[in-house]
């Protein structure tokens, strides 16, 4: 385990590592505006849940935060896009599954970098 001032540089984490933290933080900020925005039952949470957090609606997310990413950020979803993967969804083209990992690296690197902000920003604009 390691300790908490021995973070390791997160340029050097693996790619799919970041998309696997990212898409338990994308996942929860989903559920969090879900639950905020109404007292729905929790299966139709659920529902409106899965129909965020999938990879075709994560591919078109990706492609509407594209045009303002930083430059840093275009370059760690790039990397995830790119990245190969062994399996991909049965439910999903391997383009949104790629287009999927990639949005989900960009909000691990975001996070484990701190920038809770950044985070925020882009998840309103995604709502918008």
């Amino acid at each position: 385990m390691l300790n908490h001032q021995e973070k390791p540089d997160i340029k050097t984490i693996p790619t799919l590592n970041l998309a696997f933290i990212g898409d338990g933080v994308f996942d929860l900020l989903v559920r969090e505006h879900l639950v905020l925005s109404g007292n729905d039952h929790v299966g139709e949470l659920n529902k409106a849940k899965v129909e965020m957090v999938n990879c075709k609606s994560q591919a078109g997310f990706a492609k509407k935060l594209m045009p303002i990413l930083t430059e840093e950020e275009a370059e760690v979803y790039k990397r995830g896009r790119n990245t190969k993967v062994n399996s991909a969804s049965r439910h999903s083209t391997l383009s949104d599954y790629h287009a999927a990992t990639g949005l989900e690296a960009l909000f691990g690197y975001l996070y484990l970098k701190g920038d809770n902000e950044r985070i925020k920003e882009l998840f309103a604009l995604i709502l918008e």
